[in-house]
């Protein structure tokens, strides 16, 4: 059990039977009244955001949630294989966890998984990844019905949009929490 005093971001909280991590939070003290702590959670299942609202000194029960750096080591039908970098345990997560995130996955790539007793919530890959354009079609430069971009297929199998300028064989770097083209990255 946590007070609310002792609130910070990342701290995963077990609300109405779900589990929920801070996003944000503020104390306030008001004038008149109470003080009370303004918050912004998370659902670690779903990633749906809701604002709660808790009066001072209410007592919250803490959920323990495990963060281990894992190597991503390949794809087995629905499942993808990790393998712990501590104890080289390895253990299968299905795509209903990776979810979006499945299309980034290059082998060897190291990632955060987060569990809690014993069961996978989620896993985090890093903010952004290098990747090599697979396919894509020549882009015009006369070509502006499409406001200047053209979809790439990369090498995991992602689609991204990308300016009329990047060929095939390119290598650019990639926001994994939104699929968006950032650069291109010179070899």
């Amino acid at each position: 059990m946590a007070d609310t005093s002792d609130f910070k971001n990342g701290l995963v909280l077990k609300v109405d039977g779900n589990l929920q991590q801070i996003v944000e939070f503020q104390h306030v003290k008001p004038g008149k009244g109470p003080a009370f702590v303004r918050t912004k959670l998370k659902n670690v299942v779903s990633g749906k955001v809701v604002d709660k609202t808790w009066n001072a000194g209410v007592k919250v029960e803490v959920a323990t949630v495990d963060r281990r750096d894992m190597t991503y080591l390949y794809h087995d039908g629905s499942d993808y294989i990790f393998m712990d970098s501590d104890t080289f345990d390895q253990i299968h997560i299905g795509e209903q966890i990776l979810g979006k995130s499945a299309k980034f996955l290059l082998e060897n790539m190291l990632v955060q998984v987060a569990v809690h007793e014993g069961e996978v919530l989620y896993v985090e890959l890093p903010v952004t990844v290098e990747l090599v354009v697979q396919n894509t079609e020549p882009g015009l430069q006369g070509d502006r019905s499409s406001a200047g971009t053209k979809p790439a297929t990369m090498e995991t199998g992602a689609e991204v949009q990308v300016p009329l300028f990047i060929n095939t064989g390119d290598k650019l770097k990639i926001d994994t929490r939104d699929g968006g083209y950032l650069g291109r990255v010179n070899a």
